[in-house]
């Protein structure tokens, strides 16, 4: 028994001190995280399923031209920019048993209508409206797990959380393949039509569970399956709050900004993302599709492959990254595995070097789990402030990913992307450098805590320590 204890101990971390909050997280595990999941899960289903729609049919029935599937991207892109931060404080004011549902079905509706169009540029508007929904999920639902769960228990789920996107991603490529084999042509729609109506079928049952389930957080909560000790215990076992949610204001603007971390978080961020770009441009998927060499199925299964590896290494390095408390050893792994698969990509020896690249590339989306994890816990004391910079740091990299994928993994750049692989070795190199400046400050803070704590316990002045330095709880 010592051997699982211990076992569980390092992969699941410490068991809670109490067997009522045991009791507590066993429930928040099975409502709030799996609801996060099915949401994010679902989220990417009717996000990535263009990209397949596009290499089993729909660029010829539509006859998309030259850089349209980019633009059509890009403009989907530029709502969820827009949506990020007025999501987030939208959930600051509304609450998110509501919100989250209502987002849910006018994303899946736009979806369906997806499924009837005609033109590129109707699904370019389509896209656009459907980003600004799309765009409370994944920042709003870190902000939630950060509500709820303490700072030691966060990396693994938001391991959990953001494999499921992936595994998403992976469905919508097995899910086409298999319309264009059962449903392509019944009652005189084209697979591709299917897959966005069957999506819309999948979104609504989770949206439904959300409204009947979920707890808001947990200074509001009045969920049915959680009692009035329990609801005192989730507050009460979470780090000190100096700023609760709701306190917004003009101050707002200065607690975000006289921090490092809104800089910061943001830059790491930024690079970060934007090593995902073989993987989230589909890069695979249109490379074989120009080979000629694969048939539809194959398209649309040997992909997923790339999510894999991305669901493996998210939850390998959230794992690793809880349990040695280093966060930043991960961003920099993960910038080298960015510029290994980049400069591969350069100049790929064999066919073989291709697929390994392009495999490895999948292994960036664990740069979601972690680098949110730690800004999470890095900027805990201040609610309103955690949810804006949770929420700015999408906003800007996704800024930069519209151009950047137009740029460096335009559709008429391939079958080589050139750029793309220069970009990707620059990208990985400047997430090295923000990566160690991040570590500098939050290591510079922690030193200033325990010197005015010393000074505190010592009785020879009374220093309040700084908000900028809550980062000691990481």
């Amino acid at each position: 028994m010592f051997i699982f204890s211990k076992l569980r101990e390092v992969v699941w971390g410490k068991p809670a001190a109490t067997k009522a909050e045991r009791k507590l997280l066993v429930k928040l595990d099975l409502v709030i995280l799996s609801f996060c999941c099915l949401m994010y899960w679902v989220n990417y289903l009717d996000r990535m399923n263009l990209n397949n729609a596009y290499v089993t049919g729909m660029k010829e029935d539509l006859n998309f031209q030259g850089n349209q599937l980019n633009i059509a991207n890009t403009v989907f892109y530029g709502g969820y920019v827009l949506g990020q931060i007025p999501n987030n404080l939208a959930l600051q004011k509304l609450p998110p048993r509501i919100y989250f549902p209502a987002c849910m079905v006018a994303w899946g509706l736009l979806t369906l209508g997806t499924g009837f169009t005609h033109h590129p540029w109707q699904i370019m508007v389509i896209r656009f409206f459907q980003a600004i929904f799309e765009a409370s999920t994944f920042v709003g639902c870190q902000y939630i797990l950060g509500s709820w769960y303490k700072p030691d228990e966060l990396g693994k789920r938001t391991a959990i959380f953001t494999s499921s996107g992936l595994a998403g991603t992976m469905f919508s490529g097995f899910m086409q393949g298999g319309i264009h084999q059962s449903l392509d042509g019944v009652r005189g729609l084209p697979g591709w039509r299917w897959l966005f109506i069957l999506d819309f079928c999948i979104t609504i049952p989770v949206a439904i569970f959300g409204f009947l389930a979920f707890p808001d957080t947990p200074t509001s909560t009045t969920a049915w399956w959680l009692s009035e000790e329990e609801r005192k215990l989730a507050i009460e076992r979470l780090p000190e709050v100096e700023k609760q949610r709701g306190v917004l204001g003009w101050n707002l603007i200065s607690r975000v900004l006289r921090t490092w971390h809104w800089l910061g978080f943001i830059l790491l961020w930024i690079f970060a993302s934007n090593t995902e770009m073989y993987s989230s441009n589909a890069i695979m998927n249109l490379w074989l599709s120009s080979t000629k060499n694969y048939t539809v199925s194959q398209v649309n299964y040997i992909p997923t492959g790339v999510a894999g590896v991305g669901i493996i290494t998210t939850l390998i390095l959230g794992w690793y990254s809880d349990f040695t408390k280093r966060a930043w050893h991960v961003s920099v792994f993960l910038a080298c595995t960015a510029i290994l698969s980049g400069a591969i990509m350069l100049r790929p020896p064999s066919t073989g070097a291709k697929f390994f690249a392009l495999f490895l590339n999948g292994a960036q989306y664990a740069s979601q789990t972690v680098i949110f994890a730690w800004a999470n816990g890095a900027t805990g004391d201040d609610d309103a402030k955690r949810g804006i910079i949770l929420g700015a740091m999408n906003t800007f990299s996704i800024a930069v990913y519209m151009f950047w994928s137009i740029l460096f993994y335009s559709t008429t750049q391939g079958p080589d992307w050139k750029e793309g692989s220069i970009a990707m070795i620059c990208m990985g190199l400047a997430l090295i450098i923000t990566t160690i400046g991040v570590r500098y400050m939050e290591k510079r803070d922690r030193q200033r805590v325990e010197v005015q704590g010393g000074v505190q316990a010592n009785g020879t002045d009374e220093v309040k320590a700084p908000i900028d330095a809550d980062s000691q709880r990481h």
